[in-house]
């Protein structure tokens, strides 16, 4: 397995189409959320891509956008459902807190895997919601340069 980082400059078309097509596969079908996964922060300069590759198919995927307040925010965080309990995505997610490291990082997870969040520092930040039929909480991890 190969965990990967880029924009989307950087990433050739078919990987960005596997990409979009795994998220499609679990927020659209599998949780039946019929919504627009594209939603033009792929786009953004500054946003990277996090993915692992097994013989040659992405498998697992987050990405990281820059929020205004200057805060990271992780989302988008998928596995393919043949990989799941591998371990993929907390490979992804220590991949992506490097990345943004000495920055806060938010994110918004959906509140089963609230514990599971919690193992890599994250904290409450906010009520539980509702978006698409399916709760959320949002998280915080707070971080300095120093």
């Amino acid at each position: 397995m190969v965990v990967r980082a880029g924009g989307v400059t950087e990433i050739d078309a078919a990987t960005l189409y596997r990409i979009l097509a795994l998220r499609s596969t679990v927020f659209v079908v599998e949780q039946d959320c019929v919504y627009l996964d594209p939603d033009g922060r792929d786009l953004e300069p500054s946003t990277v891509q996090v993915w692992a590759e097994r013989d040659g198919e992405v498998v697992a995927t987050l990405r990281i956008v820059d929020e205004p307040d200057g805060a990271a925010r992780i989302g988008r965080v998928a596995t393919a459902a043949s990989q799941r309990g591998a371990g993929l995505a907390g490979q992804l997610m220590r991949r992506a807190l490097e990345l943004v490291a000495g920055r806060t990082v938010e994110l918004h997870a959906q509140s089963h895997l609230e514990q599971w969040y919690e193992t890599f520092g994250f904290v409450r930040d906010g009520q539980d919601y509702i978006e698409d039929g399916i709760p959320h909480t949002p998280m915080r991890l707070e971080r300095s340069s120093c």
